[in-house]
């Protein structure tokens, strides 16, 4: 019997699909059965297709255009016979490469994670006997039975279901738990959280019990199919990958041509091919900054190391610059932008509404409401009557040691663990109840009735007053139903507004008892639709005092006449930090788009909330852009690409609609942050430029999908993330600018050096010193340069931007030459004819006067636009120590001997030193006068 993964078992009666699947409810398979498919189908497991071995991954990092131009650079370096500096330069691949390949290797185990969703056992029906098997061994058409704690071990239709509930929120994003039942649907196309019918591999049963037919195991199931979308997901480069290659590209152009250039003018115009060869190879050496992937590196994992402090993982390196580049974050609600916590927020008692605060605050270990709450809940009794069925019509469970483990923890379905919630905060004791109000009978609830009925013992039960008079909160709440008149028993009743309604003859209005007449139903509709309206689940309660408590098997009697008391709306709040934390992101230029699972009207009162939808920019009452999953899959890919530019809201998605979201919104060139913390979040985490799951409620397999981890959990982090990635990338561009200007000035030297008389102005081992040591010991210090003040008050950068954009190029073009100049100048000045040594004094000055340039230009570039004594100099105390330090070993090469002879310097009087060092500021000088005179320039704009 083959699978049929794409069959709408939904739309099926159960006799059909038994008749499909070739079993029976009552026997299940057979034995020979379940062999011949157990051999079809394979095992009820999630199936690793193979992501790439670890040979991949570690070739992948020598793969860039920077390190194949490292990798030559090392090569020139052989060739020219300095052997330690072609070493030095391996030993800065293979840094990068070790580095790289321990972030990617980890992101190749999201399979494992989603294996460990798996149940271990189930039991199952076959042969007529019901028996305990691994979860593994399943098959379709095998007959499962699960009740309240099970996990679901497959896709399965249901054949019987007892107030069944399941919690499908990791896999369709909705908070609350979902009612199941039998009937067939009409609807083909309905999201998964809408097939009431059907049970899905890796959700759970929270209330109830039922019967059914597995018809989808492994890789069949929808959790399978996310795992195989999971290895056909190719992520996108990052930001940085594709500048840095850019720049690579770029820079292999560049020395191609310079070596072509000064080879054939320097032959053409006499010099030895062998000493032109050396000079444009020295060249060529220039031109790559050998320190940019260390660099970069370094400032990933600081930025990383920052991130970590303020509650932030990074999994992935680059990640840590892409958070810079995002312009739009797709969050997940449930659990990201929300609690993943039903709470009643609205209390309605004959046309009072009374809002309550989003989140009990606890105090000496007990779930408790402001005061101002408590008082307005302790000064109706009608309110606290309400709140007392809720907690009674209930089986949900506090449980917990309060003075051991502080507030007590809830243990039931969700929607019934916030009932209970709210009446203790209130001050209302769940076990005083039970001892005042002892449960003696009740009606399940089911989907045709839509309540649930609880009948309690009031006859001989009383309340006591303690010595000063005074009754307990709890006691002051149950008075009303204890001291009925001729009543024995209390029937207490919860359910949809409109079922209650029906049954209900009369209302609880002040203290008294009221006919229910359309003036009250119009009412208590009214504020019903209202509620319902604000995307909250709304439920009502009544009562019905009884003479004696019914005969087993007449419980059902109960529910008519009934007086009703009042609503309650519920809702998943929005975390309380969230809000501030989207105005920030907005500030910064970023969009925050909710996809969710939940129901659009929900959907949009979280976003209202939290300030994702804004009234109309135009000032006009037009509502915000929200789609549903249905109508995102009727969408052409085109018009998918159109709409996701003014789409907030997408509700009632698939996990394949979360995938198709952030690839169109890629296609239109944004840089995409998803965040999630559920099953269903894994294939668009991994396809985003930065997926970032949570920590304390994200699954393993999020985690390992993602990029970041967020430790707390908290929807602000991001933020704070967001501006550290900026803070790095800023720092990635001022070494680039720092190295490729200070690059360009050496080339200067080399290409007009012959104007000066100087054939070699710097021989290639200086080169190199300059190269890896000037340039590599400041460029690690502005790895930890502070950020500036407006980097959180701009707009991201252009997701197409080159790294030498901005006027980068301009830059290293004007400082290049004039570091040069002055460099050549400075060797010019000093020439003595009588000197035999003249080439190796001009060397070692414009050797000098290039090095110290290089350091005045280190400390200008600090910043684009603020000069150096208005951000510190000694704000970065990092760099400070490296330009000192490279000071000290310039002077090193040029006045110890064995130095001397290893770089070919000679020792400088000090006046000589001394005019170095004046004509070395010059570039500081120019470069400070430019930020000057265009910050002056900006001021009076």
């Amino acid at each position: 019997m083959p699978e049929h993964p794409q069959t709408n078992w939904h739309c099926q009666d159960a006799l059909q699909t038994l008749a499909e699947m070739h079993t029976d409810s009552d026997r299940g398979l057979s034995k020979l059965q379940v062999r011949e498919r157990l051999q079809r189908s394979g095992p009820n497991e999630l199936i690793d297709a193979g992501g790439r071995s670890p040979w991949r991954i570690l070739w992948e990092q020598f793969a860039s255009s920077m390190i194949l131009l490292l990798v030559a650079a090392a090569g020139v370096s052989a060739m020219l016979g300095e052997v330690r500096d072609a070493i030095a330069i391996v030993c800065i691949i293979v840094l990068n490469a070790v580095l790289g390949f321990g972030q990617d290797y980890r992101a190749e185990r999201a399979l494992a994670a989603l294996k460990k969703l798996s149940v271990p056992r189930v039991r199952v029906k076959r042969d007529g006997s019901v028996s305990e098997i691994a979860s593994t061994l399943l098959v379709p058409g095998d007959v499962i039975l699960v009740e309240a704690g099970n996990s679901v071990p497959a896709d399965c239709r249901l054949l019987m279901a007892s107030n069944l509930r399941t919690q499908e929120a990791a896999l369709t994003g909705e908070s609350d738990s979902v009612e199941k039942q039998t009937a067939a649907l009409t609807d083909r196309q309905a999201p998964l959280g809408d097939r009431s019918n059907m049970l899905w591999m890796g959700t759970s049963v929270t209330y109830g019990r039922g019967t059914a037919v597995v018809v989808a195991t492994g890789m069949s199931t929808q959790l399978g199919r996310i795992a195989d979308s999971l290895h056909r997901v190719v992520p996108e480069q990052t930001p940085l990958q594709k500048r840095l290659g850019q720049l690579g590209r770029s820079l292999a152009v560049a020395a191609i041509a310079i070596v072509a250039v000064v080879f054939v003018l320097g032959v053409a115009r006499g010099e030895a091919p062998k000493l032109m060869l050396m000079t444009a190879l020295s060249l060529a050496v220039a031109v790559v900054p050998e320190g940019l992937p260390a660099v970069a590196t370094v400032a990933l994992a600081l930025g990383a190391r920052r991130m970590f402090q303020r509650h932030a993982l990074i999994r992935k390196l680059p990640a840590v610059e892409t958070l810079g580049s995002v312009t739009v974050i797709c969050t997940d609600k449930t659990g990201t932008l929300t609690q993943n916590r039903m709470t009643v927020t609205v209390l309605d008692v004959a046309g009072t509404r009374l809002d309550l605060p989003n989140v009990p605050t606890e105090s000496d270990g007990q779930f408790q409401f402001d005061t101002t709450t408590q008082t307005a809940i302790a000064d109706s009794s009608t309110l606290s009557l309400l709140l007392l069925t809720g907690s009674l019509c209930n089986d949900a469970e506090l449980t917990g040691d309060a003075e051991r483990d502080g507030v007590p923890t809830v243990s039931g379905e969700p929607t019934e663990s916030a009932l209970v919630v709210a009446a203790a905060s209130a001050g209302l004791e769940l076990t005083t109840l039970r001892q005042l109000l002892p449960r003696v009978a009740e009606v399940p609830f089911d989907s045709a009735r839509k309540r649930m009925t609880t009948i309690h013992r009031t006859a001989g039960s009383a309340v006591t007053t303690r010595g000063d008079g005074r009754l307990s909160t709890t006691e002051r709440a149950a008075a009303p139903l204890l001291e009925l008149d001729e009543s024995d028993a209390i029937a207490l009743c919860k359910g949809a507004p409109g079922s209650l309604l029906d049954i209900c003859s009369d209302v609880w209005v002040d203290d008294d008892v009221r006919t229910l007449d359309d003036h009250w139903r119009e009412k208590i509709n009214a504020a019903g639709d209202e509620l319902a309206g604000q995307g909250m689940r709304v439920l009502a309660f009544a009562f019905r005092p009884l003479d004696e408590v019914p005969a087993a098997g007449h419980e059902g009697d109960v529910e008519q006449q009934l007086i009703f008391l009042g609503l309650m709306a519920l809702i998943d709040p929005p975390r309380p930090e969230v809000r501030n934390a989207v105005a920030r992101c907005r500030t910064a230029g970023i969009r925050p788009i909710m996809i969710t699972g939940d129901h659009p009207l929900t959907a949009l009162q979280i976003a209202r909330e939290l300030g994702i939808t804004t009234s109309d920019n135009d000032g006009s009452t037009a509502g915000p852009s929200v789609l549903t999953g249905r109508e995102l899959t009727a969408q052409t890919p085109a018009d998918l690409r159109d709409g996701v530019e003014h789409v907030v809201v997408y509700s009632r998605v698939a996990p394949a609609d979360k995938l198709h979201i952030v690839q169109a919104l890629q296609a239109n060139g944004q840089v995409v942050a998803m965040t999630g913390d559920g099953v269903n979040d894994a294939p668009a985490l991994r396809q985003a430029h930065v997926g970032v799951a949570m920590g304390i409620t994200g699954t393993d397999v999020s985690k390992e999908a993602s990029e970041m981890v967020l430790l707390d959990d908290n929807f602000a982090t991001i933020v704070n993330a967001v501006e550290e990635g900026r803070v790095v990338y800023d720092n990635i561009r001022k070494f680039v600018r720092y190295t490729m200007t200070s690059n360009a000035g050496e080339i200067c030297v080399m290409l007009f050096g012959p104007l000066f008389g100087m054939p070699l102005p710097l021989r290639p081992l200086q080169i190199l010193w300059v190269n890896l040591v000037t340039d590599g010991l400041p460029g690690l210090a502005l790895a930890v340069e502070p950020g500036e003040r407006d980097t959180m008050r701009r707009p991201p950068r252009p997701p197409n931007e080159h790294v030498l954009g901005r006027g980068m190029a301009t830059d290293i073009v004007w400082i290049g030459l004039l570091m040069g100049g002055v460099s050549l100048l400075a060797g010019s000045l000093f020439h003595r004819a009588d000197d035999v040594s003249i080439s190796n004094r001009q060397q070692t000055i414009v050797f000098t006067v290039l090095t110290l340039s290089q350091m005045g230009n280190v400390l200008a570039t600090r910043s684009d636009r603020n000069l150096l004594f208005r951000i510190g100099l000694f704000s970065n105390p990092a760099l400070v120590a490296a330009v000192l330090l490279t000071f000290g070993l310039q002077l090193a090469v040029i006045y110890l001997p064995p130095l001397q002879t290893l770089f070919h310097t000679q020792s400088l009087s000090m006046s000589e030193l001394a005019c170095c060092f004046v004509l070395s500021t010059v570039v500081f000088a120019a470069v400070e006068l430019r930020k000057w005179i265009c910050f002056r320039e900006s001021d009076r704009a």
